[in-house]
């Protein structure tokens, strides 16, 4: 497992890539492997998506025809034998000729049909029955939905499996991690060495391990100067720095013998669910990590954004950390 950090791999397709070729490279090709890809096919994704296939070599792809099918091509093994890819080329066309508009026959090639670099698998195109399949806009809010209930029952590890009341985040006992143990970096965004601490506390973070030493030249926090493709042995939340001490406080339910593996913590654009943090009971006075009384003229701050245009009708769902 890596943590890629973001929902979206638009703003970093590279290192999308790269991340793929390290977990295959672990595929011990003993059972049968199926690979989910993500739903952005269209323009850059639609060429990432050629460079996975090409990537991975499968025997098999699976493609559901969607909404807006005009949208994408049949992925036949000719079309992406002959389509550029974002970082691969496809072999160069030669005398191609449309032989009609029927699905898989959309894409042949009069020339080296027999490549020995030509992709063999099979194509298994599927129509999905069920209403409004592919529809743009509802997927994201799904995903969403989905994330935060994921990120609230990972959490729910930290609970004790007796039936009560659920504690907060300040009744939990964090690890206490000294500064030197870990190499610290945020994936998704530059955010100054003066204000690093700023960033990582009350963030979630997974919970990584680079091959690569520990090596503290001073006392403060070690700081990576790029992202590492590396494994995650899980996640959890800083629930505090302790600067006069020099320790990260974190809460997470990754058993103590992955512990001692970890010496990164990635931060991310993925955020702890609201709920989390406003729903804390038992504090008097104003909530840890919310307040209402907050300059905003700082340097980049900024409020949070409520997503006003979704429309969930259908959804009683409420984000109720019990």
């Amino acid at each position: 497992m890596v943590y890629y950090g973001q929902t979206s791999c638009e703003q970093d397709t590279e290192r999308y890539l790269d991340v793929v070729k390290y977990v295959f490279s672990s595929y011990k090709k003993e059972v049968p492997l199926v690979i989910n890809t993500m739903g952005w096919v269209k323009g850059e994704g639609l060429l990432l998506l050629i460079d996975t296939i090409r990537l991975l070599s499968p025997s098999h792809v699976v493609q559901m025809d969607v909404y807006d099918w005009k949208a994408m091509a049949p992925l036949t093994p000719e079309y992406v034998h002959l389509t550029h890819g974002l970082y691969t080329k496809g072999k160069q066309q030669a005398k191609c000729k449309q032989m009609g508009m029927s699905g898989a026959e959309n894409w042949k090639s009069s020339e080296g049909e027999g490549d020995a670099s030509a992709p063999e698998y099979k194509l298994l195109y599927v129509h999905p029955e069920f209403p409004r399949a592919g529809v743009a806009g509802e997927a994201r809010v799904h995903s969403s939905i989905l994330r935060d209930m994921s990120i609230l029952g990972y959490l729910g590890q930290l609970q004790s499996p007796d039936i009560g009341a659920v504690l907060p985040l300040h009744s939990l006992v964090p690890y206490q991690v000294p500064f030197s143990a870990v190499a610290v970096r945020v994936i998704h965004t530059d955010v100054a060495p003066t204000n690093i601490m700023y960033a990582v506390n009350a963030s979630w973070v997974g919970l990584c391990r680079i091959p690569d030493e520990i090596r503290c030249q001073t006392d403060g926090p070690v700081l990576l100067t790029q992202t590492p493709v590396c494994d995650c042995l899980g996640f959890g939340i800083v629930r505090g720095v302790e600067m006069e001490k020099k320790l990260y406080h974190i809460l997470t339910p990754v058993p103590p013998e992955n512990l001692r593996l970890v010496n990164c913590l990635l931060l991310g654009n993925i955020a702890i669910p609201n709920c989390v943090l406003v729903g804390q009971q038992g504090v008097e006075g104003e909530i840890p990590y919310v307040t209402s009384d907050y300059n905003y003229s700082i340097l980049g701050s900024g409020k949070l954004k409520k997503k006003k245009h979704f429309k969930r009708r259908e959804y009683a769902f409420e984000c109720d950390y019990t």
